[in-house]
């Protein structure tokens, strides 16, 4: 692995919200999506969506997702 690949960006978003139905991923109120951020590696996307997980496991329909932004960057 050369040095430019250990500093190459791989961006991760993490976000949620409320689905209308367990089986879709349609959300219930879009205005009301939780943007819980950017993180420059999967592993820290992880960490945060554990984190976020964790607080709303007691509501059934809430859920969390990461992106690999960098693949949608990539040309």
């Amino acid at each position: 692995m050369t040095d430019s690949d250990k500093n190459k960006q791989l961006l991760h978003l993490v976000f949620g919200g409320e689905l209308e139905h367990l089986e879709d991923v349609q959300f219930k109120d879009l205005s009301k999506l939780d943007i819980v951020g950017i993180f420059p590696d999967y592993a820290s996307a992880l960490v945060a969506w554990k984190g976020k997980a964790q607080q709303t496991v007691d509501n059934a329909h809430m859920r969390y997702f990461i992106v690999h932004m960098h693949k949608l960057l990539a040309p």
